[in-house]
């Protein structure tokens, strides 16, 4: 209400001071630019100073596709999925549906970073803007199977009311193996292809699950390729989507445990995320040592590499871990 008022007053001031001199009418006519700006829905000036949503879509996917290729390694499959997902949301200026992706994988592969490079690249690092990215934790938010009703109605309300302020919003829930069965399929309608629900339109919202369910599926794909000197660049990534489709919704560990999600087809990417090998930890590792400022100790890096690559036992081709705990075996040893 004080910024309505002070617009109001810079909008009046050239009407009320005719007799200003040349410089103070020009500021009070600027004043009274700023106050247009300010007042106008999804101006320019708003949206960089104020909490708004600019309808305007800002991810700019040859940058995302530079962080993704710079920071994420050994994920080529997630990589690419994810930025032809995008690409194809991005592409219509009024998708028929939510864009919704499923991410599979061990622990410390990546999927929680990949999902946080998108909404970086989402909201351009604006602070103010982050406020339509929605994170929902099943352990945090969704404890007490006892309550799923209340949270179904709480998360229904939830999504409703922050599509309506921003059509391009990010939700992302993490350890799905943990959510409640049936919660998720709450939130079914705001999926599926529906022009408007109660006067919303739900087709800019991105969805991303976040699942160690399917996880050793993935491994067990990876670690057969490896046995028979086949490359992981030639896995098939629409082979590997089928089977994470079936896997998950037979799991009961899984959070899409026979979820109408799956059944109605309204996920439209399972993405799965290899295990990392020795060599994509090492790079983790090199990339960990700049971001704390030290110099790239190469046999400092070998070492912590070497003892993090321990699965299967035979042949300690993958990393059990991923990259999950490089950070703190990187403080460790310096």
């Amino acid at each position: 209400m004080k910024l309505m008022n002070a617009a109001v007053c810079f909008i009046l001031v050239p009407a009320l001071t005719p007799a200003l001199d040349p410089l103070s009418t020009s500021l009070a006519m600027g004043g009274a630019a700023v106050a247009w700006q300010l007042l106008s829905p999804h101006s320019w000036l708003k949206c960089s100073l104020l909490e708004c949503c600019n309808m305007k879509d800002t991810l700019n996917l040859s940058a995302l596709k530079k962080d993704l290729d710079r920071r994420v390694f050994g994920q080529h499959l997630a990589t690419d999925i994810v930025l032809r997902a995008l690409s194809v949301n991005m592409n219509f200026e009024r998708p028929r549906k939510a864009l919704v992706m499923s991410f599979h994988g061990w622990t410390g592969t990546g999927k929680t970073f990949v999902s946080n490079i998108i909404a970086e690249n989402l909201y351009q690092h604006n602070t103010l803007r982050q406020k339509f990215l929605h994170h929902f934790s099943a352990v945090l938010h969704f404890p007490h199977l006892s309550h799923v009703h209340l949270y179904k109605e709480q998360l229904q309300n939830w999504i409703q009311g922050n599509v309506s302020a921003c059509p391009r919003s990010l939700f992302i829930f993490s350890e799905m193996d943990q959510m409640p069965h049936g919660l998720i399929d709450s939130i079914m309608p705001f999926l599926g292809y529906h022009k408007e629900i109660d006067g919303v339109y739900y087709g800019k919202a991105i969805f991303i699950f976040l699942n160690n369910a399917g996880g050793d599926k993935v491994t067990e794909i990876a670690l057969d390729y490896w046995r028979r000197l086949k490359r992981r660049e030639d896995i098939s990534a629409k082979k590997l989507q089928s089977l994470l489709s079936e896997e998950i919704f037979r799991n009961r560990d899984s959070g899409f445990f026979h979820s109408q999600l799956i059944q109605k087809n309204l996920i439209d990417y399972f993405i799965p995320f290899l295990p990392l090998e020795y060599k994509h930890v090492r790079e983790c590792v090199r990339q960990e040592l700049r971001v704390q400022g030290h110099p790239e100790d190469e046999d400092l890096i070998t070492e912590i590499a070497l003892s993090m690559t321990d699965y299967p036992s035979e042949e300690r081709l993958f990393s059990s871990k991923g990259c999950k705990t490089v950070a703190s075996r990187v403080c460790l040893s310096i």
